[in-house]
C-alpha cells in the first residue's frame, strides 16, 4: 500500500462530522482498498449514530491487537482538503487528527494480510469522534463480545517521542439556577439567577483552581481541572435573570471519583442552584511497567533512534471502552501541530516511523 497516497486520498474526502455523503464515499474508498485481500470488512450502520467500518484478518471476536481511530474531522476551509507537503510536513485537515494514522492502520492491515501473519488483528474507524463518538459506542453495543489483548490508539499525543500512559476522566456537568425576575432598577425585589450561578462557580474554584495563559500552568498538571464551557442567563438588559445555566467541563485524574465531584458540587451550589452530571467516563491509566507497553517502547526506540518517554494528558480516549475490559492500551501517535486549526500538519517522517513501529510490533505478537 502506498502510505502517502492513501493519506492524501483520505484527506481529500471532506468528512466533517455529519457530512454523511462524504463519509460514505470515504468508507467506500477504505473498503475497496481491501478488495481481493481476504479481509473481513464490515460497514456497520445505526439508526441513531453515524457508521463505523471494521476491518479484520479473521472472524474472531477476541483479537490479539486492534487499532481504534476515526476518519471524521472538524470543519475547515476548502483549501484544507487539498493536502500538500512542504519541508517534510503534510498540511491539511485531518493530517494530524487523524487520517494519516488511519492510513497507518490500513497499511498494517494490508501487511498482515499479504504476509498471512498469525496475529489476529482488527481496525475500527468511527465517523463522529469529533462530536462525542456516539458511533463507537453503538458499535460496541452491537458487538459487546469484541475485545483485544492490546489496543493501539494513535489519536492521542502528537509527538512520536512520547507514549501517553494516562488520560483523565471527562465529566460534563450542567448547573441550573432558578431565580426570581425583577426590574433591574429594583434588584431587591428579585433573585438574580446569574449571580447565583457565578457564586456557585466561584465556590467550585476552591476545589478546581483557575489557570490561564497569564497565570501559567501549575508545576504538576496531573490535577483535576474545570472550565465553564457555556454560561447563559437573562433575556433583556433591564430585567433580573430568573433562570441561568452553565455547562462545566471537568477533567478528573484516576485518584478522584465522580462521587467526590458530586460532594463538591453539593457543597458549592448556592441556594436555588441544582446540578446534573450529564456524562462521565473512566480515566485510562496504564502502568509504565506493562510488558506489552515496554515491548512496544523498545521497538519504537529502535525505529526512531531516540528515547521514548511517558507523559500524561488531560484529554479522553475512546480506547477506554477496551481498557474497561482489561485490554492494554498503547497511546502513541506521530508528530505534528495545529490540530483543529488552519495550519494543521503532521511531520511525514513520523508517519512513516509509526507505520514501521506498528508493523514490527504486530510481527512480534505473531511470533509470540
Amino acid at each position: 500500500m502506498d502510505l502517502r497516497k492513501t493519506t492524501e486520498d483520505l484527506v481529500k474526502f471532506r468528512t466533517e462530522t455529519g457530512n454523511a455523503a462524504e463519509i460514505d464515499k470515504c468508507l467506500a474508498y477504505i473498503a475497496a482498498s481491501f478488495d481481493g485481500t481476504g479481509a473481513v470488512v464490515k460497514i456497520e450502520r445505526f439508526d441513531d449514530a453515524s457508521p463505523v467500518i471494521y476491518i479484520s484478518n479473521n472472524d474472531s471476536m477476541t483479537q490479539d491487537a486492534l487499532v481504534l481511530g476515526h476518519i471524521d474531522v472538524v470543519k475547515a476551509a476548502d483549501g484544507m482538503f487539498a493536502p500538500k507537503i512542504e519541508d517534510g510536513r503534510m498540511y491539511g485537515r485531518g493530517t494530524l487528527d487523524m487520517k494519516s494514522f488511519a492510513a497507518v492502520a490500513m497499511n498494517s492491515m494490508h501487511y498482515v494480510l499479504e504476509h498471512k501473519s498469525a496475529v489476529k488483528f482488527g481496525v475500527i474507524l468511527s465517523t463522529d469522534e469529533e462530536q462525542g463518538s456516539k458511533s463507537t459506542h453503538a458499535f460496541m453495543a452491537r458487538y459487546p463480545e469484541l475485545n483485544a489483548g492490546v489496543v493501539l490508539d494513535n489519536d492521542v499525543g502528537g509527538d512520536i517521542g512520547v507514549i501517553i500512559n494516562k488520560c483523565k476522566n471527562p465529566v460534563f456537568v450542567r448547573l441550573t439556577a432558578e431565580g426570581v425576575p425583577a426590574h433591574g432598577s429594583t434588584p431587591w425585589d428579585g433573585l438574580d439567577a446569574n449571580e447565583m450561578l457565578m457564586r456557585t462557580i466561584t465556590g467550585l474554584r476552591r476545589f478546581y483552581p483557575y489557570f490561564d495563559i497569564n497565570s501559567g500552568k501549575p508545576a504538576n498538571t496531573w490535577i483535576d481541572t474545570m472550565h465553564a464551557a457555556r454560561i447563559s442567563g437573562g433575556d433583556v438588559s433591564n430585567i433580573i435573570s430568573g433562570r441561568a445555566e452553565a455547562l462545566l467541563d471537568i477533567r478528573l485524574t484516576e485518584t478522584s471519583t465522580v462521587e467526590d465531584l458530586a460532594k463538591n458540587l453539593r457543597e458549592a451550589c448556592a441556594p436555588g442552584v441544582s446540578y446534573e452530571i450529564v456524562s462521565a467516563s473512566t480515566p485510562v491509566v496504564m502502568s509504565e511497567d506493562n510488558p506489552q507497553i515496554l515491548a512496544y517502547k523498545r521497538l519504537a526506540e529502535q525505529v526512531t533512534g531516540r528515547k521514548i518517554v511517558f507523559e500524561q494528558i488531560g484529554g479522553a480516549t475512546d480506547a477506554r471502552l477496551f481498557a474497561e475490559k482489561g485490554a492494554t492500551v498503547i497511546m502513541h501517535s506521530g508528530t505534528g501541530e495545529g490540530m483543529h486549526a488552519d495550519g494543521e500538519y503532521v511531520v511525514w517522517q513520523s508517519v512513516e516511523e509509526l507505520a514501521r513501529i506498528q508493523i514490527e510490533y504486530l510481527k512480534s505478537l505473531a511470533n509470540a
